[in-house]
């Protein structure tokens, strides 16, 4: 007693229903009623169908398409990273050739410290003798006037004996 299951056949019948519902539909209430229960019963197989495919591809260990779609945003991610990763490498092989720069940054800033005090010293040398010459001429004027003083002063003492 086995039957024999003929899927076209089950489709067949199942069209010439549907057909024939919605001719008879079509007939009484025609469009807003007849129409909105085709399109509720096509949801339901449309969901029907998604769900026993969804669980058909995950029996036989096959990736759905949102399995995909989960995967590709994951490789976009990835490739996101691996670029950054890239440049970060890049960047630091840059900063790895920089010593030698960074060595000659380095002595150009002692030269140019060097550089700062020696001229500091010339400057703090010039302002002595600057300051010298002004303070020269008065010096020698008050040191004349000790020197005339003492000349008379030996007189004052030579006359008092």
């Amino acid at each position: 007693m086995s039957r024999d299951y003929n899927l076209f056949e089950m489709w067949k019948d199942l069209y010439d229903q549907s057909s024939s519902y919605v001719d008879d539909k079509v007939k009484e209430d025609f469009p807003s009623q007849g129409i909105g229960q085709i399109l509720e019963m096509n949801l339901l197989f449309k969901k029907f169908l998604n769900e026993t495919t969804e669980q058909y591809l995950e029996q036989v260990n096959v990736p759905t398409r949102n399995d995909i779609a989960n995967l590709s945003s994951l490789i976009v991610n990835v490739d996101a990273k691996v670029d950054s990763l890239e440049e970060l490498l890049e960047d630091s092989k840059d900063q790895a050739g920089q010593p030698e720069l960074q060595k000659e940054v380095a002595n150009l800033k002692k030269e140019m410290k060097n550089l700062d005090t020696k001229l500091n010293q010339i400057l703090d040398l010039l302002k002595e003798t600057k300051e010298a010459a002004v303070t020269a001429p008065a010096a020698a004027a008050t040191e004349k006037a000790p020197a005339k003083a003492a000349e008379k002063a030996p007189v004052k003492s030579q006359a008092k004996n």
